[in-house]
């Protein structure tokens, strides 16, 4: 099962239309948000897809009307998954977790189990994490 990551993409409508065709493409099973989303358009471009969307709090979502947890735990596929904006905010063992996704310094990497898609803001980056392999692979276009 392929996962898109993608996250930080403040508004940025051409980008997450990009992200997500290449979404319909590849067949993913889910997307996963890593916070600051900045509006409301960018989620609905994303659900209209219909591919299940999980998704976290940033801290450019400051509308009390989005309805996103500052921290989210989830399973898919047998893979325990965290998810948080920001990787200093979480406040439980890591090791819990398969793989936790972060966003928030707009930074593609992956240090232990911790991986960062990434930044829509600005460019296409994101990254697709296989629940078989649990191996994640950067795209930065």
């Amino acid at each position: 099962m392929k996962l898109l990551i993608i996250g930080d993409s403040h508004g940025n409508i051409a980008n997450i239309k990009h992200v997500m065709g290449f979404a319909k493409k590849i067949n993913a099973s889910a997307v996963i948000h890593t916070g600051d989303w900045y509006n409301f358009d960018s989620i609905k471009i994303v659900t209209d897809c219909g591919i299940p969307l999980y998704s976290c709090l940033g801290n450019a979502d400051i509308d009390p009307r989005f309805d996103f947890k500052e921290f989210v735990e989830l399973e898919i596929d047998n893979i325990k998954i965290g998810l948080v904006h920001n990787i200093k905010k979480v406040k439980t063992d890591k090791d819990k977790f398969d793989v936790i996704f972060c966003g928030h310094n707009h930074q593609q990497r992956q240090i232990g189990n911790m991986i960062n898609p990434g930044a829509l803001e600005n460019g296409i980056n994101f990254a697709i994490f296989d629940t078989k392999t649990k191996m994640v692979e950067f795209i930065n276009i």
